[in-house]
């Protein structure tokens, strides 16, 4: 039995989109793999045997090295929740010269906290996170010159106030930053846990509002950060 040629086409054309899939979904799969390999290659600072409330998030933050595939380390309020508030994350390690990759791996699999690379960081959550960052941008104009910016170069928030991150995103991005530093506006914002390296303005706006648990809106020449409640 002869096939039509539009059967073939028709064949031919399924074919093509399953190619094309695949291979959409190889840079993520390879993203992934790369992450974990700079991670492997970052040592713990100390010789331990377990993470918990006391320990774990300095010294995962100190770990993290410059590299060129993840910009930033974060842990989302979920996740530093799960140490400081209901004091129930404890992860045990049991190598003796352990990397930020195994203690990554650790609480993945001893705790309620999960990893997502979301490029150009990764992030530690729970599954209450949320780990795309509510941006408006009501000035296209402030929103293209902030992604022009860079930040200092080494970042570190180790359970760190509005009032210490603000000041340097301000005077990084030189734009104003609200609410202002010792500003009523920020009491409920999440206290800062994150370590980057090498992030620009925008990049840095994102990993101030996952940390953060907040949005923020641009507009003309300012950057309006607020509780995310939801």
């Amino acid at each position: 039995m002869r096939m039509s040629a539009h059967v073939v086409y028709r064949g031919l054309a399924k074919e093509w989109a399953l190619a094309i899939a695949l291979l959409t979904c190889l840079p993520e799969a390879g993203a992934t793999e790369n992450w974990r390999e700079e991670l492997s290659r970052m040592p713990l600072r100390q010789q331990i045997h377990e993470l918990n409330r006391t320990n774990c998030v300095e010294l995962m933050l100190t770990a993290f090295q410059s590299n060129t595939v993840v910009k930033a380390l974060v842990f989302l309020p979920g996740a530093t929740d799960e140490f400081y508030m209901y004091d129930r994350a404890k992860a045990q390690i049991t190598n003796s010269s352990p990397s930020l990759l195994r203690a990554v791996d650790s609480l993945i699999n001893q705790t309620r906290i999960r990893a997502t690379f979301r490029s150009p960081m990764l992030l530690l959550h729970t599954d209450e996170d949320r780990l795309e960052p509510r941006i408006v941008i009501q000035d296209e104009l402030t929103a293209n010159k902030i992604r022009k910016t860079r930040l200092i170069p080494h970042l570190l928030c180790n359970d760190s106030t509005w009032d210490y991150l603000q000041p340097i995103l301000r005077w990084s991005i030189r734009i104003d930053i609200r609410p202002w530093r010792n500003s009523t506006d920020s009491w409920h914002f999440y206290r800062h846990s994150f370590a980057g390296w090498g992030l620009n303005g925008w990049e840095g706006l994102e990993v101030a509002a996952l940390a953060g648990k907040t949005k923020f809106t641009v507009k003309p020449k300012s950057v309006v950060f607020e509780l995310d409640a939801k």
